[in-house]
């Protein structure tokens, strides 16, 4: 099973967006996913309400209600066929939850907003997932997500610079689109909508799927609880700067962990060849390969993601 937890302590910043819609594609692909709203707004919750019977079903854990005639562990138990885990956590969540939060997480995904304040907000976000939940950067468990973005802005450069110094891997770049308003008002996600509208949508999604079908799922047994009980001894919280987190520059130059957005005279291609390389490299997706006089060689197999793929493609 994978468990993947969208996180980021500021408001704002698109978790539920992502996490539903990342719900929707596993419960499209039978992967009898579990969405647990750990945000007392309950907006996960809310969005699932909406669905139909008739619609791909997606069992919901409203993880922030409290019932006093329960543990919390067996509140928040996982159904015995649960195969996909996607925590929407709240905003604000307290550094030493963390390693609850994110224990046996497959992937702990940050959406950042291009803004200098969910930039401070990213750093110290993602330097507490390093030091307080203790998530190795070599682990590659940690994945940042550029959301509601306008490419050709100053702070969208900035924002790519930023994570670029980070080395931590920017796996998708999501605009701004009024479809997550459309889908989050009757419950459903972009992949269920109609194809033609959301094509653009549909393409930045690519690489995201791409790189969670790399993750290898860590042991958790079907029906144990998704969040373990609070730490006896919480961890010091630790004060660090940007520069403490992000490692020193090399003394040659190397190839950055994340892409380089296109310019203006530059529209970056999609083919069905590139998409099944982005689930190896998923920048890859959004590289244009006009020029290259080849392509590289599919290394996965191209049932990884076929509904997505038949939605794009056609």
């Amino acid at each position: 099973m994978q468990k993947i937890v969208v996180l980021n302590p500021k408001g704002g910043s698109g978790k539920t967006t992502i996490a539903t819609n990342l719900a929707s594609y596993f419960a499209l692909e039978k992967l009898r996913p579990t969405l647990m709203d750990m945000d007392a707004q309950g907006s996960s919750t809310h969005w699932l309400s909406k669905r139909t019977q008739e619609q791909p079903l997606i069992h919901g854990i409203a993880a922030y209600e409290r019932n006093t005639g329960l543990t919390r562990s067996f509140a928040t138990r996982l159904p015995l066929d649960t195969e996909r885990l996607v925590v929407d956590t709240p905003a604000a969540v307290e550094p030493q939850k963390l390693p609850d939060i994110t224990r046996n997480a497959t992937a702990v995904l940050v959406p950042v907003l291009p803004s200098d304040i969910d930039i401070h907000a990213a750093a110290k976000c993602i330097s507490n997932l390093l030091l307080i939940a203790k998530l190795r950067r070599d682990e590659q468990r940690i994945a940042v997500i550029a959301n509601r973005v306008k490419k050709q802005t100053l702070v969208y450069k900035s924002l790519m610079k930023f994570l670029e110094n980070l080395q931590i891997p920017v796996i998708a770049t999501l605009r701004d689109s009024q479809a997550y308003i459309r889908s989050a008002e009757i419950g459903l996600g972009v992949f269920e909508m109609k194809p033609n509208s959301v094509r653009e949508d549909l393409e930045q999604w690519l690489p995201l799927v791409g790189w969670l079908a790399q993750r290898k799922p860590l042991h958790i047994e079907p029906g144990t609880p998704a969040i373990t009980s609070a730490l006896t001894t919480a961890p010091k919280v630790a004060t660090v700067t940007l520069e403490s987190v992000a490692p020193s520059p090399p003394p040659s130059p190397t190839k950055p962990s994340v892409f380089t957005p296109p310019t203006a005279a530059t529209t970056p291609q999609l083919n069905p060849r590139a998409v099944m390389n982005a689930v190896v490299t998923p920048a890859s997706a959004l590289s244009s390969t006009k020029g290259t006089g080849n392509t590289s060689k599919i290394e996965r197999s191209e049932s990884l993601l076929p509904s997505l793929l038949r939605r794009v493609f056609g």
